[in-house]
């Protein structure tokens, strides 16, 4: 019995033997335990703007409406010039036609074309979102950047004199300019400008409240940097996400403002196409001719919601939290 099993292991052995005919030295390779990996086992190094856009490009709900937002930023371009008509002239002879081939959105009241008249209002409200936030970026971001770079006595002083400033109605503040100046589109854009950039300035100043104790900072400092240096060289650029973030929301805020003020006759004054104005128009005969009514309150919907969505998209993409 142990005979047999002796044989049968010396026989496997010399299976097991080298040979030259399928194995060569060559075809190894000697493995060094404290070789570091090679490049295709590392990530790709990538900054945060790009990890940004590509968190953002993946969220399909916020390109989606990023889509809508062009597509309207685009169409209050080029929309008036589709049509031969114009938002002021008057025609009589065709008063409160419905949509058809001739007028896509239909007429108002004054046989003017509704469908120049959505597009021209469109142009002024995007106007006063964009102007409204760069007051809101300009201002805030300078005045957040001082509180929260220097705090103490300076950041309570200033703190205060915003949260009086916040506390005064928007409303309250575009009547008395409108009694000192005419209805107008200026007049609104000053109106929320004097106060619509206090929420821009809390949010630059808490982060750089939680940046300005940073290595970095505090080596610029030690080399000798200026405060105004250290604030706009190193701390904002740092703050870009919130405040992009921020001036996206300002943006419907601005524009439902406007429309609430035209609707109340105190923004835009007729022949001026804007939504508001066009609301406003519309809601006598509202029940009659709904077509009036419907296309400047469904875009002005559009804006606003395209707006938001996209901008909580843009939160998400910048959120740290979100990053994998």
């Amino acid at each position: 019995m142990a005979s047999n099993t002796r044989d049968s292991l010396q026989a496997h052995s010399s299976s097991l033997e080298w040979r030259d005919d399928i194995f060569r030295p060559d075809d190894f390779e000697d493995i060094d335990v404290y070789r570091s990996p090679g490049p295709d086992l590392q990530r790709e190094s990538i900054s945060a703007w790009r990890d940004a856009w590509l968190r953002l490009k993946s969220n399909r709900m916020a390109m989606f409406w990023l889509t809508i937002l062009l597509i309207i930023v685009i169409m209050s371009i080029v929309g008036p010039l589709l049509t031969p008509y114009d938002y002021y002239t008057n025609d009589l002879m065709n008063t409160n036609k419905p949509p058809s081939a001739e007028h896509w959105f239909g007429t108002d009241d004054l046989g003017r074309d509704m469908f120049e008249r959505v597009w021209m209002g469109a142009t002024i409200s995007l106007r006063v979102g964009l102007f409204a936030a760069l007051i809101d970026l300009f201002i805030g971001v300078i005045y957040g950047g001082i509180m929260g770079y220097f705090g103490g006595r300076v950041d309570e002083i200033m703190n205060r004199a915003a949260e009086i400033l916040y506390s005064i109605p928007h409303i309250l503040i575009i009547i008395l300019l409108v009694v000192i100046m005419t209805p107008s589109l200026f007049t609104i854009v000053l109106a929320l400008g004097l106060t619509g950039w206090v929420n821009m300035a809390w949010i630059v100043r808490g982060q750089i409240m939680q940046l300005k104790n940073m290595d970095y900072v505090m080596a610029s400092r030690s080399l000798g940097a200026s405060s105004a240096r250290i604030i706009f060289r190193h701390l904002i650029p740092n703050t870009l996400g919130p405040i992009l973030v921020t001036l996206m929301l300002t943006v419907p805020s601005a524009i439902f403002a406007e429309a609430f003020l035209s609707f109340l006759g105190l923004g835009v004054q007729s022949p001026a196409a804007s939504w508001g104005t066009m609301i406003s128009d519309a809601r006598s005969a509202m029940t009659v001719f709904p077509w009036r009514l419907f296309f400047p309150a469904a875009f002005i919907s559009l804006t606003m919601l395209a707006f938001n969505l996209f901008g909580d998209g843009l939160r998400d993409a910048f959120d740290p939290k979100m990053r994998k």
